[in-house]
């Protein structure tokens, strides 16, 4: 035994002989065979022993792993208090209850924070309790250590872990709980109601909102067979197939349907909800809400009724069959009893009554009523103000006369007043057959049925009024239209004849030198002796006098448009040199023409008989403007464009100018703009029409060309026509014919011509020439002569105008029956020819020579 222990021996107060005998043994006194005090020795549990009887209890025993494990050795330790293990980070109120405990001499095990020699701090836990000898007498503490600092570590984590964890679930939890809250209140204040079933059970829990939806008390419980019963009879069997549908799908729940409130309202619902399984696939709940969409419907029904009836107004046309459509819709959307329009005498008080809706079951109304004998509410009608009465039986208005409503089906009305210029003269009326409050957006409904049906009445009505009067407008704008065109036409062709008159004095003059020629000549050929040489000057002179004859009535028949005219590629220089001759005679002998043409040849397509007259027309006006005497100069020059004009750009392209310039007076600045306007003209009254320009301007737009006016006043005016330039093309040659005469050789040729004197001597000069003829007066004739043997002739040569069918349309009939039978055509004047062309015929122009004849007969039969 150390000396340590012979002190605490030595100093200890007497002992019991049994207290003597534990601390031989413990302390090691007596090394005795006791296997528990052996045990306490080796223990790896650090284990100490405390002397109470010794002042400051002291360590009495300490072993080696109480030693390793405050790291003091067994000599610092023994003698001591437990005290020095404590540090300041020791907690004083667990240093107090261990003291309590070693007072009361209780057991107590608790976790204290000790230091260790080297400073560093651990966690004890203390296990004391204390010894007593076989005299009941306390002889010992008995203190058991063990480090308990790696699990005091994890338990801090742990407490510290569970402390976040709490904090955060309380935060969730109250989180959640305020959801709810929000939640509840948002499904309430949207009245949203919500509901459960059981649908094994069929029982439903439902909030409160959901009972006030249903009209239900809140304090009433509120069964699956109360929402069943209360679900409209004709949406009962949707409602229940929606269940069965969304359980055997498991899908959700949705369905619109009507209920039926205690208070007899009839409202609609729409309600969503979600199938809940087990895990067996059972159906267990559906859970959902319900929410009150009858405002929503009820807008969406009005709205849709108005576009039906935004449809009724355009498709349907007589005024009557719209008053009734718009009734039925009324009716069937507001579920009336009977609709209608009645035209109101407010004189007498009455309204009558054509054709009303009504619904199933309710006889329709026709004829006039009195309206006193249905109540007072005529007096409101007739101020423009609307009727509305819920109940006739308690209505001051209509109380008197509920019996009477009440048999028409009419218990709820509603009359619009219909009003034209303040006074009342119809009204749009609804019934219902019983009691029935009207909602503010029913009344404006029917409010705006009543005014678009009036507009729409009205409009059809004038629509019908005015298709009356255009009808008839039309047939007289048709007629007027056609005296206008008539007379149009008339004056076109009177200015293009007076160009003509004005003609006449120098054609009466050309033409009376042509038969001078003519008349001395055949009277020279009478003479006897006249000689071979001289005759045949003097029958010379007869023909080439007839050629010029003929040249000269053509250029005035083409100028007249009586010539079958079409557009063709010309060269405008060689059409200026033809009309050359006309220019001259027409603007007389004192006003000298100067023609100043291109080397190379400008071609363009238009109808060259308009290329003339518009060219007689300048000329006419520049011989106007000059008053008989000057001069005028034409020139033709090819251009890439028309200069701006008129407040039109230019417009680039290939062009043919045809320039007119005069030596006259010229034209005003202000009147420039209108030279061109129809029957606008600068000359006297009776010495113009005003055509002449227009006529120029027309011919250019419509050949896709334009015309200018340059004027300097008191020296000229310079007239610039363009047209478009084209490729040279096949032209037109005015005769197919050349010099002498082809023979016959026999070619049988049908002639068909009205005149005697001209069919008798064609037959003889063909004759004469070899031909063989056959002569027929018409075009029967002529189809009888075909049909005996159209074998027989080679060729047929007809006059165009004739008594019954003409020309033209004999050859129409020629070509369609005998398709290889040529046909030849000849007129001298041919309205037909003018407005309908030729139709594909060789035509030759009268007067015509039998060298000519009998070239083109040639040509035909090739």
């Amino acid at each position: 035994m150390t000396d340590t222990t012979d002190r605490a021996v030595e100093s200890a107060p007497k002992l019991t002989a049994d207290a003597e005998r534990i601390a031989a043994e413990v302390l090691g006194q007596d090394v005795g065979t006791d296997p528990f005090v052996a045990a306490v020795r080796a223990t790896r549990m650090p284990m100490i022993i405390t002397n109470p009887r010794l002042p400051d209890n002291p360590v009495v025993f300490a072993n080696n792993a109480f030693c390793r494990l405050s790291g003091y050795t067994r000599e610092e330790i023994l003698g001591r208090n437990c005290r020095f293990l404590q540090g300041p980070e020791t907690d004083p109120a667990t240093v107090a209850k261990i003291r309590e405990a070693v007072r009361r001499v209780e057991s107590i095990e608790i976790d204290i924070l000790n230091q260790r020699k080297d400073g560093d701090t651990f966690w004890n836990r203390l296990l004391m309790a204390p010894v007593y000898d076989t005299e009941g007498m306390l002889a010992y503490f008995f203190a058991s250590q063990v480090d308990v600092t790696i699990e005091r570590e994890r338990l801090t984590g742990l407490e510290a872990s569970n402390a976040s964890l709490m904090a955060e679930l309380t935060d969730r939890l109250r989180l959640q709980k305020e959801q709810e809250r929000e939640l509840a209140f948002t499904l309430k204040a949207a009245r949203f109601g919500t509901w459960t079933l059981d649908i094994t059970g069929c029982q439903l829990i439902s909030s409160e909102t959901c009972k006030e939806i249903f009209g239900r008390p809140l304090d009433q419980p509120f069964t699956y067979d109360d929402r069943l019963a209360a679900i409209h009879p004709d949406d009962r069997d949707k409602s229940a197939a929606e269940v069965a549908r969304c359980i055997a799908d498991s899908t959700d729940y949705d369905v619109v349907y009507r209920i039926r409130r205690p208070d007899d309202e009839v409202r609609w619902i729409a309600s969503r909800g979600q199938p809940f399984f087990d895990a067996d696939g059972n159906p267990l709940r559906i859970a959902g809400v319900s929410t009150d969409i009858t405002v929503q419907r009820r807008s969406e029904i009005l709205s849709a009724a108005l576009v039906e009836l935004s449809d009724v107004f355009r498709d349907t046309e007589q005024p009557d069959d719209i008053a009734f459509a718009a009734a039925r819709i009324i009716g069937e959307t507001l579920e009336g009893s009977r609709a209608g329009f009645g035209e109101i005498d407010p004189a007498s008080e009455t309204v009558t009554i054509v054709r009303e809706w009504s619904a199933p079951g309710v006889m329709p109304l026709e004829g006039s009523f009195a309206l006193r004998d249905y109540g007072s509410y005529i007096d409101d009608l007739i101020l423009g103000e609307e009727v509305c009465v819920e109940d006739a039986r308690t209505d001051p208005r209509t109380v008197e006369a509920a019996q009477a409503l009440e048999a028409l089906d009419a218990r709820a009305i509603i009359n619009m007043p219909v009003m034209e210029n303040g006074r009342l003269v119809s009204m749009l009326y609804l019934g219902h057959g019983g009691a029935r409050q009207w909602r503010p957006d029913e009344v404006v409904f029917i409010r705006e049925v009543a005014e678009r049906t009036r507009i729409a009445t009205e409009r059809r009505r004038s629509e019908h009024a005015l298709s009356a009067l255009a009808a008839s407008l039309e047939q007289q704008v048709a007629a007027r239209t056609s005296e206008l065109q008539t007379a149009e036409d008339a004056l076109r062709q009177s200015q293009k004849m007076e160009a003509v008159g004005q003609l006449t004095g120098g054609v009466a003059h050309d033409f009376n030198n042509l038969l001078t020629v003519i008349r001395s000549a055949t009277d020279l050929l009478k003479r006897p002796d006249l000689s071979p040489e001289r005759r045949e000057r003097y029958i010379d002179a007869i023909s080439d006098t007839a050629d010029r004859a003929a040249k000269l009535t053509g250029q005035l028949l083409a100028f007249a448009r009586r010539q079958a005219l079409q557009p063709e590629v010309i060269d405008v220089g060689q059409s200026l040199r033809v009309i050359a001759d006309m220019l001259g005679t027409l603007t007389g002998s004192r006003i000298v023409i100067g023609i100043d043409l291109p080397e190379a040849s400008c071609f363009t397509n238009v109808d060259p008989s308009q290329l003339d007259t518009a060219l007689v027309n300048m000329a006419v006006n520049a011989r106007d403007a000059m008053q008989g005497a000057g001069r005028i100069d034409i020139a033709v020059r090819s251009t890439d464009r028309i200069p701006a004009v008129r407040s039109h750009p230019a417009v680039a392209g290939r062009y043919v100018a045809i320039a007119m310039r005069d030596t006259g007076s010229g034209i005003e600045p202000d009147k420039l703009e209108r030279i061109f306007e129809p029957f606008f003209t600068t000359k006297d009254v009776g010495q113009g029409t005003g055509l002449g320009l227009s006529q120029v301007f027309g011919f250019a737009k419509q050949s896709g060309g334009d015309i200018t006016v340059e004027s300097d006043v008191g020296h000229g005016t310079v007239f610039t026509l363009y047209l478009p330039q084209v490729e040279q093309g096949a032209q037109a040659t005015i005769d197919p014919v050349g010099e002498g005469v082809t023979d016959g050789h026999g070619t049988c040729v049908l002639v068909v011509e009205d005149n005697a004197e001209v069919g008798t001597f064609t037959t003889q000069s063909l004759a004469e020439l070899g031909y063989k003829t056959v002569w027929t007066a018409d075009a029967q004739e002529a189809l009888a002569e075909l049909a005996a043997d159209a074998t027989r002739f080679d060729i047929v040569f007809s006059d165009v105008v004739m008594p019954g069918m003409n020309g033209i349309e004999l050859g129409k009939v020629i070509r369609d029956r005998y398709p290889t039978l040529p046909v030849v055509l000849t007129s001298g004047y041919s309205n037909v020819l003018a407005q309908d062309g030729t139709h594909g015929f060789e035509l030759l122009h009268k007067p015509y020579s039998v060298e000519q004849l009998s070239r083109v007969l040639s040509k035909a039969t090739i």
